[in-house]
């Protein structure tokens, strides 16, 4: 006797898409970023019976609210972009650096030792330039030493460069308690604070234009180097795959350690605008987990330096009017962080939908 056999398919199949048009793209962000706004505002009236849009008018205040705040607006951007320019190359070639923080703080420990051990001891001029070749070198070092073992040893890169982080920590809180002041503070202070030396200059009234200046210098030279340089195509083809590479006779070894003494090389110029020219201290907060932030970013840009900029300042300007919605609605941060997770979760959510598509189909009766 014949027995019918019934098998069901799925309602629906997750298929990956074609690369969309870079209009149908930021067209699906920013339906996302919508429907996360309506999400805030909803939670919002539910849970604090605040009025919605009054909420969002603080967020923007916060990031606009005066010209002290746009500058500080601008500061933050360009640092968390210039990190996240930082990782891009080796993410591009698919070796995970997740050492950012570490090669940061090594970066700005540098540059804070230049200042400390040699302000008013030389010009200004050559100690200015100590402090900037210190710096590259220091970040590129601590960058290139997981490098180099993953090269020759085929170490794992993500819990090298992770662990890395913690070593630069604990170097800088090792170097905190020799030069603290004063002593037993456990902080450093003001590094030359009265005669200034080492301290990077000034353009006009604005104390942060120069390191807005040299972080879009760096985006222009980092987006040219990866589009249009030999060593930017041998990025390209090691991180798509590196059988492929070797094949057509690219050194891999040679790409991952070049690539990777140029992350930590721009790494440590964020530790030099941070010490140099923001702050003028170091502390072992002074990365302030920009490292970590910039893997979103660099992600979310798909590797490309011009739309950092946009999602530096998407992340940016959440960080910043989060902080102002807890100040002046006196609600604990933990509300403000839910907000800027529900505007996240949206927008990471979108690459999804941008990547890929669900077809949906009937069910099939097959004997």
């Amino acid at each position: 006797m014949s027995k019918k056999q019934k098998t069901h398919e799925p309602l629906f199949h997750i298929a990956k898409r074609d690369s969309l048009p870079w209009y149908y793209s930021w067209a699906i962000r920013i339906i996302a970023i919508i429907l996360a706004l309506m999400v805030s505002a909803l939670l919002t009236l539910f849970l604090t019976d605040e009025n919605p849009i009054s909420i969002f008018s603080t967020m923007i205040d916060g990031a606009f609210g005066s010209s002290r705040r746009i500058w500080n607006l601008l500061q933050n951007i360009a640092i968390l972009l210039c990190v996240s320019l930082a990782l891009t190359p080796a993410f591009k070639m698919r070796f995970w650096n997740i050492g950012g923080e570490g090669q940061v703080l090594i970066g700005g420990l540098a540059t804070a030792a230049c200042m400390i051990c040699l302000g008013g001891k030389i010009p200004n001029t050559l100690l200015i330039l100590l402090m900037i070749i210190s710096s590259i070198a220091a970040g590129a070092i601590w960058a290139v030493i997981p490098a180099i073992f993953k090269a020759k040893y085929n170490t794992n890169e993500t819990l090298f460069t992770l662990m890395m982080n913690y070593v630069g920590i604990q170097l800088v809180s090792y170097f905190v308690n020799i030069w603290e002041v004063p002593k037993g503070s456990g902080t450093i202070g003001i590094i030359n604070q009265t005669n200034q030396e080492g301290w990077l200059p000034v353009i006009g009234e604005y104390d942060y234009l120069l390191n807005v200046i040299v972080v879009l210098v760096i985006t222009v030279l980092m987006y040219l180097y990866l589009k249009y340089s030999k060593h930017g195509y041998e990025i390209s083809v090691v991180g798509e795959s590196e059988n492929t590479a070797k094949y057509i006779g690219i050194n891999v070894k040679k790409v991952i350690i070049r690539t990777m003494l140029l992350s930590g090389a721009v790494c440590g110029i964020a530790g030099l605008l941070l010490v140099g020219g923001t702050n003028h201290t170091i502390t072992t907060t002074t990365a302030n987990n920009r490292g970590f932030t910039a893997i979103m970013v660099s992600w979310l840009a798909k590797f490309n330096p011009i739309y950092m900029i946009f999602t530096t300042f998407l992340l940016v300007f959440l960080e910043r009017g989060a902080n102002e919605i807890s100040t002046v609605f006196r609600l604990n941060q933990s509300f403000s962080d839910i907000i800027t997770g529900i505007i996240l979760f949206f927008i990471i959510g979108s690459e999804f939908f941008i990547n890929y598509q669900i077809k949906f189909h009937t069910r099939k009766e097959v004997k």
